[in-house]
């Protein structure tokens, strides 16, 4: 009967100390999955989604900026660290850039007459694209704006998405807000196209 007593209560101190020690990892396990908190490629992302909304919402993103967070929100998720936070600044840096761009023109008065000569040139370079070019800090700042660069060689651009090294452009360093408004609005409503030919939205946009 003693026997059969300790017994009983050897079980009783056993599984109390399991049940102490099982808390206790519990609790260690809950406080470091507290510590660690959002990995650095989770904040470089949610950044670069703050500057990308407010560039969209200003009417100004750049049309890689959302394929860019994608391609970094996988590289998160397969564990490459340094891959999203690359992807993820580069994509934040476009946004703040668009934004910065779209203030810059606000501040431009354009009903003011100039004297200064309104026709630059841009050597087309390996690599290059009309959409690059307008985005060049020294061209427009905006490559929404590349239209106005087709429109003006159009006698040298058989395909707008399709330019070659070597090629000298007229560039109108001093385009209307009007002329301004119906590049973007042609830029961002252009849909579909393929290297080679004519898109029929081109051939409108050249005939207004």
């Amino acid at each position: 009967m003693k026997l059969n007593n300790k017994i009983k209560q050897l079980s009783i101190i056993l599984l109390t100390a399991s049940l102490a020690t099982g808390c206790a990892s519990q609790q260690k396990q809950e406080e470091t999955t507290a510590n660690t908190g959002p990995s650095a490629a989770s904040i470089a992302i949610a950044n670069a989604k703050a500057a990308i909304k407010k560039a969209k919402s200003l009417g100004y993103v750049w049309r890689d900026s959302g394929k860019m967070i994608k391609k970094a929100e996988k590289a998160a998720k397969k564990g490459n660290e340094g891959k999203a936070i690359k992807l993820a600044n580069k994509a934040r840096s476009q946004g703040e850039m668009a934004v910065k761009q779209y203030y810059l023109e606000q501040s431009i008065d354009r009903s003011l007459p100039t004297t200064e000569d309104t026709t630059g040139s841009y050597s087309v370079m390996r690599g290059d694209s009309l959409w690059g070019i307008a985005g060049k800090g020294d061209v427009y700042g905006n490559p929404y704006q590349w239209p106005l660069i087709y429109k003006a060689n159009s006698d040298k651009i058989k395909d707008a998405d399709l330019i070659f090294p070597g090629q000298e452009f007229d560039i109108n360093t001093s385009p209307s807000d009007a002329e301004i408004s119906s590049a973007v609005s042609h830029a961002k409503t252009r849909g579909a196209w393929s290297i080679g030919i004519t898109e029929e939205s081109d051939k409108a946009y050249l005939a207004k």
